[in-house]
Parts: structure tokens; C-alpha cells; sequence
């Protein structure tokens, strides 16, 4: 990988590019403005308003059904408040999709856009645009909108776990920290979602992947939300869509920041950023960090390549769950993710297929513990002739038994 790195770029200030600090709710939701068994059809033409609000795929719901289901959008009911305008807790019946009471139904949430800006309109319609004809297990699922006069509100699935962003950064006895396992099992689940947009035909671009806009269900299952920056790639024989610079400042590509050109690698670099964020539990930017600490990309990357000193960035809240071989490996697929020359930087299948090996460790170990445990009682005695075994022996055992097996795809060789 040497080779493939190239001067840094400098960071372009958030002031003039477009970037957002976005207000996120305790529950997840992003209310900024700014497996292959799925549908993945997006025109290769823009469409008019109409075309994209007449998508058959959405619930037209009308604005009093929406009020109705979030209690006349009470105080109480709010689950977070951003540039975007302010997200709702509501309820409606699984089948007709009416407003229900409280307590009965499907909860849902509600997106209620502010009622100013041009921009804040054009996102709305760009989330019905994508999540109208996109469905995928790791895409938070659009149920419908509401384009009634001057309202525009979005209907989802409600998360019920919140955001990745909660759970690795919020401190509180409801937000408790991620284990290695489901850290693994969550960068996967975003990586999966990450590698259908890439493979739809045209390829969408999602622009803004960050822990924010990384929803879990009740079983920490992955989707990503808030494809309001989400933009076509590139078609023909064009290699990148120019466009303005806009996402979150610390998980933009180099490239991107430099001269505005956006590919599926800007998304990849994203994805390195988040991954190593999980890795750290630290911020991608934190200025409460000590001085040469604030961005995390350029503090850890001198550790990301170093067997010996990977440790040194490791989430101490994950107290050993984790071997250092899949340590080194994980880290090594982040520093890869984050090569500075868009080219060197792996696809998100292949990022796919490297977590699936890493997941496929796990799993073997633990068979492999469990057979061993199994065989191995506590008492001390030996597996096959109940003859005494010392207890370093059994430690020994145990240890060779829980050996994690080193994926052998070139992806995660350092």
C-alpha cells in the first residue's frame, strides 16, 4: 500500500464548502437538511417533481392523517430537531396506514421539513427519489410523504436503537458501549447497504455516510437513513460527477474536498472513517481531544500500519473482547479505505467480503470454544480418558481452540 499513498491534501474549513454540523436526537435521527435480493432501479434520467412523487412504491398520506399520528406534532412526541426541521414519534395501523392512537399500530417517524429554503425541498425530494425505488435490508425503509400545500413531511420505519452515533459517543445508562461483536456485525450491515447503492444501475452515490446516519433496529441490524445529499454517479464514460462539496467535515474524501469531483470511492473513504471511529471510539473531529489529536484520520493512521502499536487506538470501553489479529485486521481495512489516491482504495464489495471473513472468525471461534469446552469440563480432567490434566494444560487448549484464523483475502493483508 505504500505506493499508494500521495501528499496529503489540505483540508478545506467548513466555512466555504458547504459543510453541516447537524443536530441529531438522542434517538438517532439526523434532522439536517442538509445482499443483492433487493430492488436497485434508479432512471438514468432526472425526473420531474411529478414523476418522483408519483412513485408506487409510497404512501401519499394527507397532512391531517400525519398530525393525527403524532398527537397535533406534540412536544412530547419529538424524537430529535435539526436544520432539517424536527423529527415525530407517531402511530398508524399496519394495513390501511391510518393514524392511530398511541400504544396501537406501527410507531413510525416523522420528518417535518421547515417551511423556508429551497434547499431543505430539494433534499425532501431527493429521500423519495432514492428511497421511493430503493429497498434493501440495510436502507432505513420510506414508508410515504406528505406534499400538501406548504407541508412536506416524510414517513419512515421507526429505529428503535438509534443511531451508531449514540451508542459509541453518548455516555448514559440507556447508551451502553457497543461490543467488538457488534461493532463487526454493524460495519458490515452499513458496508452491505453502501455496496447495493453502488451497484445500482446508475450507481447512487450516498455522499453523506457518518455514525449519525446509521439507524439500528432492535436487533442492532445496520440501515442507513437521510439521503437527502445522495446524487446519480457517474454514467458513460465519465469517471466522476462534479458538484459542490457538501456532507459533514471529517469523513469527506481528500479528493472530494480538493476539487469537487465525487465517485463511489468518496463514499469508500467515508466508510474508513466510520469504521475507524468504531475501531477508536472516537470522534472523526474532536477538539476536546488533546492538541494533535483532533482529527482522527491523521492522528491514527501512524498507528493504523503498525502491528505493535495498533492497540494504542483502541476503544479501551471494549476491555480485550477482541484478538489482536482481528484488531490488526479491522485496521488494516480502515487504513486501506483511507488511502489518500481514490484508486487504491478497495470497493465496497471487497469491503464486504473482508468483514464477512472477519465475521466468519468469530463464528468459527467461538464453534471451536464451545467443542472444546464441551470436551474440556471444568473439572480438569481431560477430553477422552478422564485422566487429570494440569490446569495450564487446559489454558493451552484452550487458547489453541480459540485461535482466530486469518482471512486469507489479499484485502486484509497488510
Amino acid at each position: 500500500m505504500g505506493a499508494c499513498w500521495s501528499n496529503r491534501i489540505k483540508s478545506v474549513s467548513s466555512s466555504n464548502t458547504g459543510f453541516t454540523s447537524r443536530s441529531v436526537s438522542r434517538n438517532g435521527y439526523d434532522t439536517s437538511s442538509n445482499s443483492r435480493n433487493s430492488s436497485a432501479s434508479v432512471p438514468a434520467t432526472p425526473r420531474s417533481e411529478g414523476e418522483i412523487l408519483q412513485s408506487s412504491n409510497l404512501k401519499s398520506f394527507s397532512f391531517s392523517n400525519v398530525r393525527a399520528a403524532t398527537r397535533n406534532f406534540r412536544p412530547d412526541s419529538v424524537l430529535g430537531e435539526g436544520g432539517f426541521g424536527s423529527v415525530f414519534k407517531g402511530w398508524i395501523d399496519e394495513q390501511s396506514l391510518a393514524a392511530t392512537k398511541p400504544g396501537i399500530g406501527m410507531i413510525v417517524a416523522v420528518k417535518r421539513l421547515n417551511q423556508d429554503g429551497f434547499q431543505g425541498h430539494k433534499e425532501w425530494l431527493a429521500e423519495i427519489n432514492y428511497l421511493g425505488q430503493l429497498q434493501h435490508p440495510n436502507l432505513v425503509k420510506l414508508i410515504g410523504f406528505c406534499f400538501e400545500d406548504e407541508h412536506r413531511l416524510l414517513v419512515y420505519e421507526f429505529m428503535p436503537k438509534g443511531s451508531v452515533e449514540n451508542h459509541l459517543f453518548r455516555r448514559g445508562s440507556f447508551f451502553q458501549p457497543l461490543s467488538w461483536s457488534l461493532r463487526l456485525q454493524i460495519a458490515l450491515g452499513a458496508a452491505r447497504g453502501l455496496a447495493f447503492l453502488h451497484s445500482t444501475e446508475p450507481k447512487v452515490i450516498y455522499r453523506d455516510f457518518k455514525t449519525s446516519n446509521i439507524l439500528l433496529d432492535t436487533k442492532y441490524n445496520a440501515k442507513l437513513s437521510d439521503f437527502g445529499l445522495a446524487r446519480d454517479g457517474p454514467t458513460g464514460d465519465k469517471s466522476y460527477v462534479s458538484t459542490r462539496v457538501m456532507g459533514t467535515h471529517g469523513y469527506a474524501a481528500p479528493e472530494y474536498l480538493a476539487t469537487g469531483h465525487l465517485t463511489a470511492k468518496s463514499d469508500v473513504y467515508s466508510f474508513g472513517v466510520v469504521l475507524l471511529e468504531m475501531i477508536s471510539g472516537r470522534r472523526a473531529i474532536d477538539k476536546n481531544q488533546p492538541s494533535g489529536e483532533h482529527n482522527l484520520v491523521e492522528w491514527a493512521k501512524p498507528y493504523l500500519s503498525n502491528k505493535r502499536r495498533v492497540f494504542r487506538i483502541m476503544d479501551p470501553r471494549l476491555e480485550g473482547q477482541y484478538s489482536h489479529n482481528r484488531a490488526q485486521l479491522a485496521a488494516t481495512l480502515s487504513m486501506q479505505c483511507l488511502a489518500v489516491e481514490p484508486k487504491c482504495r478497495p470497493n465496497m464489495d471487497e469491503v464486504v467480503k473482508a468483514l464477512e471473513q472477519l465475521q466468519d472468525s468469530k463464528d468459527t471461534q467461538k464453534k471451536r470454544a464451545d467443542q472444546k469446552q464441551r470436551r474440556v469440563p471444568n473439572s480438569g480432567f481431560g477430553p477422552s480418558n478422564g485422566n487429570p490434566t494440569s490446569g495450564k494444560g487446559s489454558a493451552d487448549a484452550l487458547r489453541k481452540a480459540s485461535a482466530y484464523p486469518r482471512p486469507s483475502t489479499s484485502l486484509l493483508r497488510g
